[in-house]
């Protein structure tokens, strides 16, 4: 994208939205083909694990990716999975004291290396939780410091700064999304259960297909 592109007439306001639009799409297909099933494969084998144990998992994040933690936490917790967002900075404060020896643990960061998201999972780590990494870089402190590391990496956010989190918060959104899929069929859960959870609005209620199967 030129950096020297200038902002004076609305072509090149709908130039930005469109090459958005298309960095967007072109980045989250390049990360198709770094999804690896095996590696999702030992994340819900972790989960599962931690709570056949009477464990729980938590999501957590700084900045951005702290309200994408709030988003997955719902999404599992709606899924069959029960999932708690862990404030990121908070959490070298007292709220890992939500997190027992053997939770589990998702952290999501673009760089991995943000200071507070590393203090924070030291502090989990030494309390005995287990670590699932979302992160852009494959050589960061938080993969490397992850039990299971899932691949959110996006070579541009998808404007001229390339800075502001964009296409990167897709990334992170789209792979656990992915594995919210995954914990949903090992759990198989039906259309009933997603109801007994989630009873409001249109989705709260069994749709025409829904009922001859049941």
């Amino acid at each position: 994208m030129d950096n020297n592109m200038r902002y004076d007439s609305e072509q090149s306001l709908e130039t930005m939205l469109k090459e958005f639009v298309n960095i967007s799409m072109k980045e989250m297909h390049a990360l198709i083909e770094d999804v690896n099933f095996d590696i999702y494969s030992e994340a819900v084998e972790l989960i599962l694990g931690a709570e056949s144990n009477g464990n729980r998992v938590h999501i957590t994040g700084i900045g951005k990716p702290a309200h994408v933690a709030g988003y997955i936490a719902s999404l599992l917790s709606s899924t069959g999975t029960p999932a708690y967002e862990l404030h990121g900075t908070e959490a070298v404060h007292g709220s890992s004291g939500q997190v027992k020896p053997g939770d589990v643990v998702i952290a999501i960061s673009n760089s991995g290396e943000t200071a507070e998201l590393v203090g924070t999972v030291t502090t989990l780590k030494n309390n005995g939780a287990k670590i699932i990494s979302v992160t852009g870089k494959k050589e960061s402190w938080l993969a490397k410091n992850s039990e299971v590391f899932l691949y959110a990496g996006v070579s541009s956010e998808g404007d001229y700064l390339n800075r502001a989190p964009r296409a990167s918060i897709l990334a992170e959104i789209f792979i656990l999304q992915g594995l919210s899929i995954l914990l949903q069929c090992k759990k198989n859960v039906t259309p009933e259960q997603y109801i007994k959870w989630h009873p409001g609005g249109a989705l709260g209620k069994l749709r025409d297909d829904e009922k001859k199967i049941s």
